[in-house]
């Protein structure tokens, strides 16, 4: 929303002015940083406030009913006609479910008996390997950052993880993904 109202104040200034007019210097710089804006750009703001807001309601944030339903006569009586950019400023708490948190900790998904051994891989091993199977990281099989044992070990896109399965006729079966 600041970049968003940045741009809106950047714009705002830049009007078009007749050459029979000397163009004024801007005003020195102060500590204040409040700018009085027309009914346009306050209307602006305000769509892109509550647009925003909608959005962060929709992504799993703490908004409040009052903050979405907030009208334009509400806003400006909040932020007033001469509003600092600070105003804008919006900060909020992700929402968390704790009893999905402690659902998914009652079983150690690495100890299950379906669960391969999987081994994390140093970036130094990850060279070595694609350097022995002259292969790009994107050509090895994938495994996703969501997935339970990528979860567990706390990968990020990009690491390689190593997993070793028992095999019938080979003993072990090593295989390779890349964490997407």
């Amino acid at each position: 929303l600041v970049r968003a109202a940045g741009q809106l104040f950047s714009n705002s200034s830049s009007s078009s002015t007749s050459s029979l007019f000397p163009r004024l210097s801007p005003p020195p710089p102060s500590n204040d940083t409040r700018m009085t804006l027309s009914e346009e750009e306050i209307s602006r703001l305000f769509r892109i406030r509550r647009t925003v807001m909608q959005m962060l309601r929709d992504r799993g944030y703490l908004v409040g009913e009052f903050e979405i339903n907030m009208g334009r006569g509400d806003f400006f009586r909040k932020y007033g006609e001469n509003m600092k950019r600070e105003d804008l400023i919006i900060s909020k708490a992700k929402a968390n479910d704790s009893s999905d948190q402690e659902a998914e900790l009652l079983v150690n998904v690495k100890d299950h008996i379906l669960v391969p051994e999987h081994q994390v891989l140093t970036a130094e091993e990850k060279k070595t390997l694609l350097a022995r199977y002259t292969v790009k990281e994107t050509q090895l099989p994938r495994i996703q950052v969501s997935d339970p044992i990528a979860r567990y070990y706390g990968l990020k896109r990009g690491q390689v993880m190593k997993i070793i399965r028992p095999s019938e006729t080979a003993g072990r079966y090593v295989t390779y993904r890349y964490v997407v």
